[in-house]
């Protein structure tokens, strides 16, 4: 490698904070839309055991799911998968679906929205203070994913019912 190469990373819209989505569940923008002319944006998300996410659709993105260390369960549809490190799954727009960490530890994944549009509700999410939880459903909405109904496992923390803080 070349020694006075840059050591800044390329891209100029993914900040280096951490954000939270709910407790238990947090993400970091690793590649920003506006690097991508707004074809995708990439987020890392890592969601403690019994997080996830309830059941929603996306009326404009494809979701891609890479999973880097642990067990997610995904729902899509009327299909159940479990996905382990190195498995990847992608959910089509329009597709009902929904995640969770089943497991005893933590999962972490690259998540994948094309086109990169949903950043901005994300952003908005990381921006909140507190658990502005009506908000969060609003900006789903509002962007255009819509939750469909509960996480299709039992006693699981998302937005619809968040783990109490310590």
């Amino acid at each position: 490698m070349n020694p006075t190469a840059r050591k800044t990373p390329f891209a100029s819209g993914a900040g280096p904070d951490w954000r939270e989505v709910t407790p238990g569940e947090r993400f970091i923008i690793r590649t920003a839309a506006a690097d991508t002319a707004g074809l995708y944006t990439m987020l890392e998300l890592v969601a403690d055991p019994r997080n996830g996410v309830p059941m929603h659709v996306h009326a404009n993105e494809e979701e891609h799911f890479v999973v880097l260390e642990g067990r997610v369960h995904l729902v899509r549809g009327d299909q159940a998968v479990e996905l382990s490190a190195g498995d990847a799954a992608t959910v089509r727009r329009g597709t009902p679906h929904a995640w969770c960490n089943l497991s005893d530890g933590p999962v972490r994944m690259l998540l994948v929205f094309s086109p990169g549009h949903l950043e901005k509700m994300f952003r908005f999410i990381g921006s909140l203070q507190g658990d502005d939880l009506q908000a969060i459903l609003e900006s789903n909405e509002s962007q255009g994913s819509t939750v469909v109904g509960p996480p299709p496992f039992d006693g699981i923390y998302s937005v619809m019912s968040p783990r109490p803080r310590p």
